[in-house]
Order: structure tokens, then sequence, then C-alpha cells
């Protein structure tokens, strides 16, 4: 059995720059926020016979991944590490 010393083991690297998690924030919170609005004037504006479940299906998941990835990267920014 081979033992390894902490000299010997490589330094782990972050596979995002720390300096951009305030421009990855920014941006994808802006967008999910810009479909989570649009998901709901879509759902306020519309009828129960023009309602698509697949189009809504689509924007929530698409806004509910910007926001997780928004919401990660503000996380990181604040330094709260997960």
């Amino acid at each position: 059995m081979v033992r390894l010393s902490v000299d010997q083991m490589s330094r782990y690297v972050s596979p995002v720059n720390p300096s951009a998690y305030p421009t990855l924030s920014i941006v994808l919170l802006g967008i999910g926020l810009f479909l989570m609005s649009w998901f709901f004037v879509y759902e306020v504006t519309s009828t129960k016979y023009t309602r698509d479940w697949k189009k809504e299906l689509i924007i929530a998941l698409v806004a509910s991944v910007f926001l997780g990835y928004g919401g990660l990267f503000l996380l990181l920014w604040v330094g709260i590490f997960v």
C-alpha cells in the first residue's frame, strides 16, 4: 500500500474562475427572472382553451435551470461554498 503525503498531491482547481462568479450570477438570474415572468404572464393571459402544457413545461423547466445555476453562483459569489 502506497501512502501519499500532502506534498505529493495536486491542488484542486475549480472549473470556473472565481472572478467570473458575479457576472455568471447576474446573467443567469436575469435570464431566469425573464423566463419566470414570461411564464407568469402566459399563465395569466391564456384561457383554458389556449393553454399548451408542453409550452408551460418547457418554459418552467428552462427558467428553473437558469434560476438554480444563478442562485448557485450567487451563493459562491458571497462566499457560501456549496
